[in-house]
């Protein structure tokens, strides 16, 4: 399977395009802190549909969506603690969660699908 293809991959990637474009704004001294965390974390999600695409069974497939998944909950959390210390303004967090939301959303269903499939 070609992970370029694959709709929740091309959204995440836009996902962490968005978050780049937002912790750059983030003060110098959160560098090593919440910008890193939070740029480790979306990267996280494509990379893991990526690596998973590239496994020879289902199970496996299944299993890096589901890293995938967790960084994505990780990544929220960050983005919360960012939005209630106010590096991150309502209008901005409001938007960047609606589009992780939805890549979350894709992700269970296709999590399901893979294993679905695999029965």
């Amino acid at each position: 399977m070609n992970f370029r293809n694959l709709n929740v991959w091309q959204l995440s990637i836009k996902l962490v395009e968005q978050i780049y474009l937002l912790t750059v704004k983030f003060p110098h001294e959160e560098k090593y802190g919440l910008t890193s965390q939070i740029r480790r974390s979306s990267i996280s999600i494509p990379s893991n549909i990526a690596e998973g695409s590239s496994r020879k069974s289902q199970k496996e497939f299944a299993h890096f969506i589901s890293i995938a998944i967790g960084s994505s909950f990780e990544l929220e959390t960050q983005l919360i603690i960012a939005n209630k210390i106010r590096l991150i303004e309502q209008k901005d967090f409001t938007e960047i969660a609606q589009m992780l939301n939805h890549i979350q959303a894709i992700l269970h269903s296709f999590k399901n699908k893979i294993i679905a499939t695999n029965h």
